[in-house]
């Protein structure tokens, strides 16, 4: 049975009892979990939010991406060394938030490019240190789901195809795939034959919208990505990634630079467009 999530990115990056007032309205909106993204905040805060989530019976779910300085693709050891301590530091507070799934492109590093293709050496470096992030993840009761994203902000995986032959070369069962409707939308050639591909391996799933507003209020064709999702028979979560320009620091670092949808009504109306085509789809 799927779950429906909600990442909170749409209001802050920034884990914190700010958070407690939207954690609540979700819940009451009918979302069974929240997604947040690890990044340097208070270590105590994590806690708090984790305990406020548990206290609402929401559970979690977290994201986080790499810098140039923590690569897990680099050629130098010590900046390996860094991202696999990094994703240890990120780990231990999903945990400390109760998560159950760390989803994002933390196989290399955020919009941090080449001036060639990636090479088998590329993966192979990032499957090293996507296996020791898997071995511990699985010690704490998380599972990885790193995701491909577009060709604008990542080297290493764009496509599902990428991101199969890195999970080959990583081989631990606690390290999955993650599908992004958003990023798909710009790098496969077709939704249900990209999810088909991946079916097997996929572990966690964004619902977002070609622009990152209101799923429903563009193109994605979710017809399309909620059949395929069923014939696949994925029970994974099915969890919403819009994003505002409420948080300005995060904002920039992604390049939103206007409003796509208030996040209330991505929240509210993301909502009923998924349990509407679950219920179109359901067998």
């Amino acid at each position: 049975m799927n779950k429906i999530g909600f990442n909170v990115l749409a209001w802050s990056a920034v884990v914190s009892e700010d958070l407690f007032p939207i954690l609540d309205r979700l819940k009451e909106i009918g979302y069974d979990g929240v997604e947040f993204f690890v990044g340097p905040w208070e270590e105590k805060a994590f806690k708090r939010v984790g305990k406020h989530c548990a206290d609402l019976g929401l559970e979690v779910t977290t994201v986080t991406v790499m810098g140039e300085d923590e690569n897990p693709i680099s050629p130098h050891t010590k900046v390996r060394q860094k991202a696999k301590e990094k994703l240890q530091w990120v780990l231990d507070r999903a945990a400390d938030l109760g998560s159950t799934v760390l989803c994002g492109p933390y196989h290399s590093a955020f919009a941090t490019f080449e001036s060639r293709a990636p090479e088998h050496e590329d993966y192979f470096r990032s499957a090293k240190v996507m296996y020791a992030t898997a071995e511990y993840a699985e010690s704490l009761g998380i599972l990885c789901t790193p995701e491909a994203l577009n060709r604008f902000e990542c080297f290493l995986c764009n496509t599902m195809e990428q991101l199969d032959y890195l999970l080959k070369e990583v081989d631990h069962p606690n390290m999955k795939a993650m599908f992004d409707t958003h990023h798909a939308n710009m790098e496969e050639k077709s939704l249900s034959k990209s999810i088909e591909y991946i079916a097997p391996k996929l572990g966690h799933f964004h619902i977002s919208e070609n622009d990152r507003g209101t799923p429903g209020s563009g193109h994605i064709n979710f017809d399309e990505v909620f059949a395929a999702l069923a014939k696949a028979k994925y029970e994974g979560w099915l969890t919403i990634e819009g994003f505002t320009r409420n948080d300005p620091d995060f904002a920039n670092s992604i390049g939103v630079w206007r409003e796509f949808s208030e996040p209330w009504e991505m929240a509210e109306n993301g909502y009923k467009l998924i349990k509407s085509m679950l219920e179109k789809h359901s067998d």
